[in-house]
């Protein structure tokens, strides 16, 4: 059985930072491409971002480029997604995913088979 465990979120100022951490099991990460999606109240599904199942490319939501930066550890079977410079508009929960789709299609969220049960980050001024 696939589980994919977000950890890591919290009340943060803005400017501030955090690290979201995603633990997988169940599968090997390293066939998959991961990414980071966020959901703000009344809002839809968002792209973070991406990297892929090599870890030799990575891909950023404009609102999120320069200060985020999304890692994998394959022997940990982990995904990281370290926040700077947080924003108030930052504020959502924030969900990791697996796709074994290609590469092309990694900002939508229908390409994404696993999913992990989110963690809520919440910036405020």
């Amino acid at each position: 059985q696939v589980h994919l465990v977000e950890s890591g979120g919290g009340l943060v100022q803005a400017g501030g930072s955090l690290r979201l951490s995603c633990v997988a099991s169940g599968i090997t990460v390293s066939t998959y491409d991961m990414s980071w999606f966020r959901q703000a109240p009344g809002k839809e599904r968002e792209f973070v971002a991406g990297i892929n199942r090599h870890s030799d490319t990575t891909d950023y939501g404009e609102s999120v480029k320069g200060r985020f930066t999304i890692s994998r550890d394959g022997a940990r079977s982990t995904l990281d997604l370290q926040m700077n410079s947080l924003q108030v508009d930052d504020t959502a929960v924030y969900y990791c995913a697996a796709s074994n789709r290609i590469w092309a299609v990694r900002r939508r969220d229908s390409a994404y088979l696993y999913w992990g049960q989110g963690t809520q980050v919440t910036v405020s001024l």
